[in-house]
């Protein structure tokens, strides 16, 4: 699903935030990017997102080469291929968890009723069926996230990306998060990456990718 070769990402003469990264993810992996702070984590997971480009060497995500596309395939790439859930969730706040999910529908041109459908679907998979028409100040930090997962899960995503998704929660609700998101790989054969800084969390992951000053130091 994911072909990575070479990869250096250059920032400016002096910070290089990847080094000849090289890594292959199968469909369906649940995979796990860890290390320390300032290692190249989320901007590896950038540049799969196709949110930012690599300075030299190949990235191709389901058939697409990134390292190759213009502005318009990456945006249909991103509308169609991808889901991101971020750590601060960026949902809109003066809408309801329905019209939250809903948006990436609308954005690529479905009709309403289909989409608030299709929008009902994933928020009885996440277990919000009950909270659809809350609003985002009703909602804990949980089901905060749990929205966010579901509208980057509503189109039907080849790849679904994590960027510390649990960062912000407790505990018992990062182990809940975490238990969501094994049971929507194991369940919709979605390949995911998680991208942490917490070991604990990345034992969850049924593969682990440690990186170290943009590189990588273990990769089983």
């Amino acid at each position: 699903m994911i072909h990575i070769r070479h990869v250096t990402r250059r920032y400016s003469a002096a910070v290089t935030a990847l080094d000849d990264v090289s890594l292959e993810i199968a469909e369906g992996e649940f995979v796990a990017i860890t290390g320390p702070s300032g290692c190249g984590k989320s901007t590896l997971m950038h540049l799969i997102g196709g949110l930012d480009t690599a300075t030299s060497g190949e990235i191709v995500v389901d058939g697409l080469p990134l390292h190759g596309a213009d502005d318009a395939e990456l945006t249909a790439y991103r509308r169609t291929k991808i889901g991101i859930v971020f750590q601060f969730f960026h949902l809109l706040p003066t809408m309801t968890v329905t019209e939250n999910v809903c948006l990436p529908l609308l954005l690529r041109g479905d009709a309403y009723p289909a989409a608030r459908a299709k929008a009902g679907e994933i928020i009885e998979l996440v277990g919000l069926g009950d909270r659809a028409q809350h609003g985002m100040h009703q909602l804990s930090g949980g089901q905060l996230q749990r929205t966010a997962i579901a509208r980057a899960l509503v189109h039907d995503p080849a790849v679904l990306l994590a960027d510390e998704p649990t960062g912000n929660l407790d505990s018992a609700n990062a182990g809940q998060i975490m238990e969501l998101l094994q049971k929507i790989s194991s369940q919709r054969r979605t390949t995911m990456l998680v991208v942490t800084h917490s070991e604990e969390i990345a034992r969850q992951a049924s593969r682990c990718i440690r990186l170290r000053d943009g590189k990588i130091s273990h990769h089983p």
